[in-house]
């Protein structure tokens, strides 16, 4: 004892009379560096750039304490094996669309996009303020993944088709990439729904090996060049109203990361998700200009009676998914509870404006 209190004397009689102390050890902090897989072709417009956009912002805001590389689909996994890579570890993250895992649990394409349903705002608002984020949360929780939105593609186009679409029987036979819950509803009406990567729709759609796509609306669809393999462009989205990207997180990698961290990584995929709405907002009446003006794209409605049998059958599949096991009851309860009050306020407020202005 004595011994000790002479070194702590020496050591403080020592920096009063100007002596140098012994340094303070310093703890770098770790450097982390995750894999993010994605679902689209390397740096395709705004869905692949927002993946990287997503990267990009955790890099810079964690100061490089995370650094996180991206591979577009096919780099390091299949496009449709994000989740499974991001649920086992392969990857630490991952970016997608909900609706692609349905053969894995259904019950997520409520977090995608709902035919006739929600729109990007509305999806937005049920996802952080009518408890839709909980529930996805614990849709995911077994799978050893945590979801976040990421991104968003406002109302999208009904797709490119080498026939005209006059009534609902010509939908019958038709063979078109469409995923989901749309996928199912064009089942219903007799037509023939294909699952395809953005990668492989040009070249499935010029060969004649489908007879319709949908992407997502004209800024990407020019990017792809798929008013050179089709005829007729139609409208609206009645499928995809507002389609949720996700970020998805390999559990056990997150909850490694200091608090900071955590809050770094939710919060940039906030951003992210607000900024690609406002992107293809931005970007897709530029691209409809050059669709129509420099490359002659014949744009056409889809006729009324074809819109409300698709409503018809789209009612019929949802309401069957959402009765077909405790979670997905629960999680379309919670849905439809809030899509009735946004639709009766938008009644008027957003429509009734958009219809007057």
């Amino acid at each position: 004892m004595k011994r000790r209190d002479f070194i702590k004397t020496a050591s403080i009689t020592s920096v009063a009379a100007g002596g140098i102390a012994a340094p303070a050890i310093v703890h770098a902090k770790k450097k982390i560096k995750w894999k993010m897989v994605t679902t689209w072709p390397k740096n395709f417009p705004v869905l692949g750039t927002g993946a990287n956009k997503l990267a990009k912002l955790i890099t810079e805001m964690t100061d490089k304490r995370i650094k996180v590389k991206v591979y577009g689909a096919g780099e390091l996994v299949p496009a449709f094996e994000v989740f499974d890579a991001v649920s086992r570890g392969t990857a630490d993250m991952g970016h997608g669309a909900a609706y692609y895992w349905k053969g894995k649990i259904e019950e997520a394409q409520f977090f995608s996009t709902v035919p006739f349903g929600m729109n990007w705002e509305e999806m937005t608002s049920w996802l952080y303020y009518g408890g839709g984020m909980e529930l996805w949360r614990e849709t995911y929780q077994p799978f050893g993944v945590i979801p976040a939105a990421a991104g968003n593609t406002t109302v999208q186009m009904a797709g490119w088709f080498n026939k005209q679409i006059n009534s609902v029987e010509d939908l019958k036979g038709l063979k078109m990439r469409i995923p989901g819950l749309g996928g199912e509803v064009l089942k219903r009406a007799g037509g023939t729904p294909v699952n395809l990567p953005g990668g492989e729709l040009f070249t499935s759609l010029k060969t004649g090996a489908i007879d319709a796509t949908e992407w997502v609306g004209p800024y990407n669809d020019l990017a792809f060049g798929l008013h050179k393999a089709a005829k007729y462009y139609y409208y609206p989205g009645w499928h995809e109203p507002g389609t949720t990207l996700e970020a998805i997180i390999n559990k056990k990698a997150f909850e490694k990361l200091d608090k900071d961290l955590q809050s770094i990584v939710m919060n940039a995929c906030k951003v992210v998700n607000q900024n690609m709405a406002m992107e293809f907002t931005a970007r897709n009446n530029a691209a409809l200009d050059t669709l129509v003006n420099e490359h002659h794209v014949d744009v056409r409605r889809l006729p009324d009676d074809v819109l409300a049998k698709l409503k018809s059958l789209s009612e019929e599949v949802v309401t069957e998914l959402a009765n077909k096991n405790p979670a997905a009851k629960k999680i379309y309860a919670s849905y439809n509870k809030f899509r009735k009050q946004v639709f009766a306020w938008h009644e008027i407020s957003e429509k009734i404006y958009m219809n007057v202005r």
